[in-house]
């Protein structure tokens, strides 16, 4: 039995082990739960890895379960145990979007479609400082550097030696021709998403304007894929809150929509023709209707960090 290094993706693990017992067993989530005279709710939790576990409730579980074989019993006890250890981001505070990070730091690829930014995994700090501070209202200097610290320690994960992230990411022109932060700032950012496109773990896709109307035009969604668990996941980032798609029925949709995505998109060759194009244009000097932006002051905190 593997055991991921990341404590929401080993629970998320090791709920799927024990709803698959509890099926071997006969037994439904409710029937469980009047055994151990518990919530059917919490059974529920358990099992989509949305509640922490104690060793003892795993054992108890296994009992029910009829699970004769020592070895599994304390194997699932063992990551019960290691699942409640914190994430490094806990250390910096009240992260809004922290169950999403500890899933993209178990994930083994991330397919992302964005319609307005650069994805948080491929921004340059520069790229990603501006967008934190004029988009989230009302921060403050002392929360825009945890977010920014957060966000460029998340891309750790996207080149990590042992297991780097296998990375797609088909963004909208429109997220590249947005000057977040100024046409300097912007046109690094296009060369860096080049340089990272040439990475054989990263691909980088455009939807050009040329594409006319398409499914992603419904907004900014994420794939994750685990490499010991069958089901992905697939995230959605709201304004105040998030939503995360785990059933079949919800998630088969979304892979659909992304591979008509891919399919319209300019191939990775083309994309980096195309974004080198954009690079040009924006060391040209701006015309008198472009390059007009409104800064926000910082001074309080707001209620998203979008670009995650």
């Amino acid at each position: 039995m593997a055991v991921n290094g990341q404590p929401t993706v080993r629970r998320r693990r090791l709920g799927a082990e024990l709803r698959q017992l509890r099926k071997a067993a006969g037994m439904t989530s409710t029937q469980a739960a009047g055994h151990l005279l518990v919530s059917q709710s919490k059974i529920s939790l358990i099992e989509t890895g949305r509640r922490p576990i104690n060793p003892r409730d795993v054992r108890d579980l296994c009992r029910l379960y009829r699970v004769t074989d020592q070895d599994v019993v304390d194997s699932m006890m063992r990551m019960a145990k290691e699942s409640g250890r914190q994430g490094w981001w806990v250390s910096c505070g009240d992260v809004p979007y922290g169950v999403y990070i500890g899933l993209e730091t178990g994930a083994a690829s991330i397919h992302t479609y964005e319609p307005l930014v650069v994805p948080g995994l491929l921004q340059t700090p520069a790229y990603a400082a501006a967008l934190i501070n004029e988009t989230v209202p009302h921060i403050t200097p002392e929360q825009a550097a945890v977010s920014l610290e957060v966000r460029l320690r998340r891309q750790h994960r996207a080149h990590h030696p042992a297991r780097p992230l296998r990375l797609w990411a088909i963004l909208d022109e429109s997220a590249l021709r947005r000057e977040v932060g100024g046409r300097e700032v912007v046109r690094e950012q296009l060369e860096h998403l080049n340089t990272l496109g040439a990475q054989p773990h990263i691909t980088v896709q455009v939807l050009p304007y040329a594409a006319g109307a398409h499914a992603g035009l419904l907004g900014q969604f994420s794939i994750l894929g685990f490499a010991d668990a069958e089901a992905g996941v697939v995230y959605l980032e709201r304004f105040t809150s998030d939503l995360y798609l785990e059933k079949y029925t919800d998630r088969h949709p979304y892979y659909v929509t992304y591979a008509h995505l891919q399919a319209q998109a300019l191939n990775p060759e083309e994309t980096r023709h195309f974004i080198n194009d954009l690079v040009k244009a924006f060391q040209e000097e701006p015309g008198p209707a472009s390059g007009r932006r409104t800064a926000r002051a910082a001074a309080g905190v707001g209620p998203r960090d979008p670009g995650a």
